[in-house]
């Protein structure tokens, strides 16, 4: 994964908080990242640790590459 992306690869949405549980992101978040430019990916970023603690949210671990 690129270093301007949070994904690790646990690509599932908490249905309560509506972030994902991997990365802490919204759906409008992951859906325009390709399009956000790199000082914007890196603000959202720089607050998705606390985002994800002040939802109850606990950090996962990456997932291994398949094949």
């Amino acid at each position: 994964m690129s270093k301007e992306t949070p994904c690790i690869a646990v690509c599932m949405m908490d249905p309560r908080t509506k972030l994902c549980f991997g990365c802490g992101r919204t759906l409008p978040e992951i859906a325009r990242w390709h399009k956000m430019d790199s000082a914007e990916r890196l603000a959202v970023m720089a607050g998705l640790a606390t985002r994800m603690a002040k939802a109850g949210l606990e950090p996962m671990a990456p997932q291994p590459k398949r094949g």
